[in-house]
């Protein structure tokens, strides 16, 4: 009997399909599938689509051995089998084809072709790994269509291996471009345990560490364990990644892909790998409310001309060396032939059943990506075998420019020309192999959406090129399925003005955004670190760029400016009203009896105590920094002075009231003149030499306020600065003592008692003055000391000349000599 089917047995006779020819070419397929559990069955299931592809090699051979421009004269036969995704299977099938095991031999001479010159497969990894390392010892090319492991590129390991899919670093970086495109950073991957799934993660990993992290890796076993399947669907759950990554086959995937649907789980950007991102079984109502908008890297599609009625020729011929087609057709119709050992029903097959009244995986060609892998692999091997034919003796690539025999042909002569097959096939696409035997790297992008009648539909919206440097991805996103924009990241972009801090044990994706501190910027997504401002410039509020820091003084234009400098102007016009009182009544007693003169210069010198404040108002410069010290310093020693001989011209007068003195006579005009020249000359050398040594300037400070420039005037020598105040407050003291002493003289006579008051009103002014100048930030120094200096001068101001203007003005009765004599008043 004929044995149908792989069974959980794993018995190892092989099925497979053969015809005769002048070269026979080999095939292994991955027919029978792996069930998943609770679906395990006595015997495997076969998959539909696969044995599309097995009959696309067969109608590819069909087709060369009718097309008289190639190979003419020569036709091609094929033996293929079934693999039943087994290693062992695989290798005892490659065992068979190089050794002919299952041919009869009639010539003893072991002359002629080998059994096979060349065999197109194995589609799994693994099994192309082991196999092509028995086929390298021999020189007999491998050419796959579907194993596309990048381990398998390495020429020293497995020189004669050829594929038709691109190798798996150009998947990779397909998948990278797309995960970078929409800047997903944090992702999951997920492999099987193969040679396949672990070179591709592994290629996957490497690449994308240079811009982004991998949340979780885990691996699919080969032997279903539900437990695993499970714990990887727990990882899912917990991971906040995303975007998964999944390198499988569709055997492999599809328990883990019902375990997913089971618990539920939703709001994941899966990226498929090419071997299941194109499953229709996978690709159903039932799993898309999970894996709704699934992008996959799919093989390129092709139109094969004539293959889909080329399918629904077939029909069965019980032969024990074409039992693959017994068992395809016992499988589709639900029947069995006579002496079938397969179990499905009673029911007999009659062959008259018609293949076009289904619809399956078999006769689906709207989907030709692996079935046109393996249309380009059987077309390569023949041009290899037309160029070796139309080989010219004396310019052959053999010992002595020799040239091969098509009709005694061996396939390390066949390998030689596989190497150099570069051809336009008929549906214009470009067949040729890399120096790795590596198919050019072309992928479509394909996406899981929904028709509105519910079926899921597996559409192509872009291309991937690897030969389109700068531009290998292009993607048509109107096309997209999403719901909405996915976003996949572990922790989101520091904006400008913040920087990233890596968290401690965490991937460099999982990081903090902390603030930029003042005086620093980004103004860069995602920057590392802040930037400080140089000198000049301050940190905006968002801490994205520089700008130019605020510049503070007391100006005019402000209201604190206004506010002094308006009363600065009265103080002086104030003075300047009182001293053209003084001179109109000069001659009156009151006016005279204060001496007159000194009371003249007091009042200019208040004058100039009033104007100076103006100095301390506006930008600083040069000028105005020596000017204001200067005229400030030397207006109230003046002043000072002035009201210092008052106090003494006021004691020595009524000392020379007493009997048998006459102090006037050595404290005259002269005298007093000559005592204010001396103490404001004092004053004027002090001024002189800070000005000559190390004068004030204009300081731009950028310490005390950050944000701001405040400008102002630096007092350059400290021993200048403090002399000046120094020597007027010695002044001030010795006049308020003075006057404290002199304050029971006769009242009518005592101008002591207002003296002492003006010196009270000054000395409490300056020494409140200088905690309030050190406290006091920016413009707010300068306005601190012009108040002490318009406080200090009204004090004078009024202490001292308010009583004389009120009688002079207003009581003009008692400016009289008899009033201030104390004669006025009988009961004085």
């Amino acid at each position: 009997s004929v044995t149908t089917g792989c069974t959980i047995q794993e018995k190892f006779d092989l099925n497979g399909l053969y015809k005769k020819g002048d070269i026979m070419l080999g095939g292994i397929f991955e027919i029978s599938y792996k069930a998943v559990p609770p679906e395990v069955t006595f015997t495997s299931n076969l998959d539909f689509s696969v044995f599309q592809w097995v009959q696309t090699m067969v109608f590819a051979i069909e087709q060369i051995n009718h097309d008289p421009s190639l190979l003419p004269n020569v036709t091609l036969g094929y033996r293929i089998y079934d693999n039943c995704v087994k290693l062992p299977v695989a290798l005892k099938a490659a065992s068979a084809l190089i050794g002919g095991l299952d041919d009869t031999i009639t010539d003893n001479t072991c002359k002629g072709t080998p059994p096979v010159l060349a065999i197109v497969g194995d589609p799994v990894s693994t099994h192309a790994i082991a196999i092509s390392r028995i086929l390298s010892l021999f020189r007999i090319p491998l050419v796959s269509y579907y194993a596309s492991c990048s381990c398998l590129s390495n020429k020293r390991e497995f020189p004669s291996f050829f594929r038709t899919i691109p190798s798996d670093a150009f998947q990779v970086k397909a998948m990278i471009r797309i995960i970078r495109h929409y800047g997903w950073t944090w992702v999951g991957g997920i492999a099987t345990d193969d040679d396949y799934g672990q070179y591709a993660i592994r290629n996957f990993i490497e690449d994308f560490k240079n811009f982004g992290c991998i949340s979780f890796i885990e691996t699919i076993p080969t032997v279903n364990q539900k437990a695993q399947i499970i714990q990887i669907v727990n990882t899912i759950k917990q991971s906040t990644a995303k975007v998964i990554v999944i390198f499988s086959s569709i055997a492999d995937v599809t328990a883990l892909v019902k375990e997913t649907v089971r618990q539920n789980i939703t709001g994941r950007q899966w990226i498929a790998s090419e071997g299941w991102s194109t499953s229709s079984v996978l690709a159903s109502k039932e799993n898309f409310g999970q894996f709704d908008g699934t992008i996959g890297i799919a093989i390129r599609k092709g139109n094969i001309l004539g293959l889909k009625d080329f399918l629904l020729e077939i029909r069965p011929k019980y032969d024990a060396s074409n039992n693959l087609v017994i068992q395809f057709w016992e499988r589709l119709f639900g029947c069995k032939f006579e002496n079938s050992s397969i179990l499905i029903n009673n029911v007999l097959c009659n062959e008259t059943e018609l293949i076009s009244g289904t619809f399956t995986g078999y006769t689906d060609v709207s989907e030709l990506r692996a079935a046109y892998n393996v249309y380009k692999a059987v077309y390569a091997i023949a041009h290899a075998l037309h160029s070796l034919a139309l080989c010219k003796n004396g310019q052959g690539p053999f010992g002595n420019s020799t040239c091969a025999d098509i009709a005694n042909v061996q396939p390390w002569q066949l390998f030689h020309y596989l190497k150099k097959v570069n051809f336009t096939n008929n549906l214009g696409e470009r067949v040729a192999f890399d120096e790795n035997g590596d198919a050019l790297a072309i992928y479509d992008i394909v996406n899981w959406q929904r028709k509105e009648d519910g079926i899921v539909h597996i559409k192509t919206i872009g291309l991937f090129d690897a030969a389109n440097v700068g531009n290998e991805l292009s993607l048509n996103e109107a096309d997209m399925f999403w719901n909405p924009v996915p976003e996949s990241v572990c922790s989101k972009s520091c904006q400008p003005g913040s920087r990233k801090a890596n968290r401690k044990g965490e991937p460099i994706c999982c990081f903090d955004c902390i603030p930029c501190a003042e005086g620093e910027i980004s103004n860069q997504t995602d920057s590392i670190e802040c930037l400080k401002c140089l000198g000049d410039f301050w940190s905006n509020r968002g801490r994205s760029q520089c700008v130019l820091k605020e510049i503070e003084y007391l100006s005019y234009d402000d209201a604190m400016g206004i506010t002094l400098s308006t009363v600065s102007a009265f103080g002086a016009c104030l003075s300047l009203g009182v001293l053209a009182v003084f001179i109109y009544y000069r001659n009156t007693p009151v006016v005279k009896a204060n001496n007159s003169e000194l009371s003249f210069l007091l009042l200019v010198s208040l004058t100039f105590c009033f104007l100076c404040a103006l100095c301390f108002i506006g930008q600083p410069s040069h000028l105005t920094c020596m000017l204001r010290h200067v005229v400030f310093g030397i207006s109230f020693v003046l002043c000072i002075s002035c009201i210092l001989v008052k106090t003494i011209v006021v004691i020595m007068a009524f000392k020379s009231t007493l009997p048998g003195t006459n102090l006037m006579k050595w404290f005259g005009v002269a005298q007093q003149r000559g005592t204010v020249v001396f103490f404001t000359l004092i004053q004027s050398i002090i001024c002189i030499i800070w000005l000559s040594t190390n004068p004030p300037g204009p300081l731009k400070n950028t310490k005390y306020q950050n944000g701001k420039i405040i400008f102002e005037c630096n007092i350059g020598s400290v021993t200048g600065f403090s002399s000046v105040l120094g020597y007027i407050g010695l002044l001030a003291c010795i006049c308020f003592l003075s006057a404290f002493l002199a304050r029971k003289l006769p009242d009518n006579f005592n101008e002591a008692k207002f003296i002492t008051f003006s010196m009270l009103i000054f000395c409490a002014v300056w020494i409140t003055f200088i905690p309030a100048y050190v406290s006091s930030p920016g413009k707010y120094t300068v306005a601190v000391e012009v108040f002490a200096i318009l406080a200090s001068s009204y004090g004078i101001l009024f202490a001292i000349f308010a009583p004389k203007c009120y009688i002079i003005l207003f009581k003009p009765e008692k400016n009289t000599k008899k009033a201030l004599m104390g004669r006025a008043d009988p009961s004085k």
